[in-house]
C-alpha cells in the first residue's frame, strides 16, 4: 500500500511511519518544513502549508490511504491565541486535504484521522462507548467536534472514514507519561485533585499498530483508541512511583496550584473519562498492553 501521513514527524507520526516502513508499505509525507523533506523509493516528503492553503499535489499520485495526525499540539498553554491555532491546525488541514481530493484526480479510499477522548462528557463513573451523542462543554470537547465533522466531509467523495478517539499516549519518547514522571523520580509526585477521574490510556505501541490496522481492515466511523483497563490518576501516579522506585509523599495536588501553574490547560488533569475499547476488540484489534503496570514497566525502562 501507499500511505499518505500528515504530521508524520510528530511523536505518534514518527513511531507510525517506522511500523509501516517495516511492514514494506510506502510511505508519502506531508511537512510544513522543506528541509524535512526525503525522497527515498519508499519515503517521500512533500511540502504543504495549510495556514496559506498550499499543498504539492503530487503528494496523492498512487495513494490508497491517508492517516491524518497533524494538529498542534495541546500540551502546551492555552494563551488566546494558542487556543486559535489548536483549532485552526486542525481544520484548516483537513479542509486543505479535501479540497485538493476533490479537484485532484486520485486513488484515495479512506482517510483515517487522529481525534481525542476529550469529546467525551467529565464524568467519574459512566463508561463512554462510540455510541455516546453528548459532549463535553469545554473547549477540548469543541475542538475535537469541529475536527471530526471536519474529516467526515471526505464521506462526500466516497472515501472511507475512521476516526481514532485516543486517549493519554504512553510513551518513552515524550509527551504525558515524560512530564508526569519529571515530579516523581524527585519525591513530588502526587494525584491530582481526588485522584478519582479515570485516566483512559493507551501504549504508543498499540496506537500505531491500531492506526495501521484501521487501514488495512477498511475501518469505518468512530473507534476508541484506549487500552481495555483504564485506570484512576491516584493509581496511575502509584504505579509510575512503584516501577521507578520511588515514594509517594504528598497527599494531593490541589486544582487551584495547578490553575496557577498551567492556566486554564489544568482542566486536563482534573477530567475524568472511562472510555470503552470494546468496539475496537470486537473489530479483530488485538493490543499488547491491557494493562497499566505491563505497559509502565516497558515505558520506564527504555525512559
Amino acid at each position: 500500500m501507499k500511505i499518505l501521513i500528515t504530521g508524520a514527524t510528530g511523536l505518534i507520526g514518527n513511531e507510525l511511519v517506522s511500523l509501516l516502513l517495516q511492514n514494506g508499505e510506502t510511505v508519502h509525507y506531508l511537512t510544513t518544513n522543506k528541509k524535512k523533506i526525503e525522497s527515498q523509493s519508499n519515503y517521500k516528503g512533500f511540502y504543504w502549508n495549510p495556514q496559506q492553503g498550499t499543498i504539492d499535489e503530487n503528494c496523492f499520485i498512487g495513494v490508497d490511504a491517508i492517516i491524518h495526525l497533524a494538529g498542534a499540539n495541546i500540551g502546551k498553554r492555552w494563551t488566546p491565541k494558542y487556543k486559535q491555532e489548536i483549532i485552526e491546525s486542525r481544520i484548516l488541514s483537513s479542509n486543505l486535504l479535501f479540497k485538493s481530493l476533490k479537484d485532484f484526480p486520485h486513488e484515495v479510499k479512506q482517510i483515517v484521522s487522529a481525534s481525542a477522548v476529550g469529546i467525551y462528557p467529565d464524568d467519574l463513573k459512566k463508561l463512554y462507548s462510540e455510541s455516546e451523542k453528548e459532549i463535553d462543554n469545554s473547549f477540548l470537547g469543541n475542538v475535537v467536534l469541529k475536527w471530526e465533522e471536519s474529516v467526515d466531509k471526505f464521506k462526500l467523495l466516497n472515501i472511507k472514514v475512521c476516526k481514532l478517539r485516543t486517549g493519554l499516549v504512553l510513551s518513552s519518547k515524550g509527551g504525558a507519561l515524560m512530564e508526569m514522571l519529571k515530579p516523581i523520580k524527585y519525591g513530588a509526585g502526587a494525584p491530582f485533585g481526588s485522584g478519582k477521574q479515570m485516566q483512559s490510556w493507551i501504549h504508543i505501541h498499540d496506537l500505531v499498530e491500531m492506526y495501521y490496522f484501521a487501514v488495512k481492515n477498511s475501518w469505518q466511523g468512530v473507534f476508541n483508541a484506549v487500552a481495555p483497563n483504564p485506570v484512576t490518576n491516584k493509581q496511575l501516579t502509584e504505579e509510575i512511583a512503584t516501577v521507578i522506585k520511588r515514594p509517594i509523599i504528598f497527599p494531593t495536588i490541589p486544582k487551584f496550584l495547578m490553575r496557577l501553574v498551567l492556566g486554564e490547560m489544568y482542566i486536563m488533569l482534573f477530567t475524568s473519562q472511562n472510555v470503552s475499547s470494546q468496539k475496537a476488540s470486537d473489530n479483530g484489534f488485538v493490543f499488547k498492553y491491557k494493562f497499566i503496570d505491563k505497559a509502565l514497566n516497558h515505558l520506564l525502562t527504555l525512559a
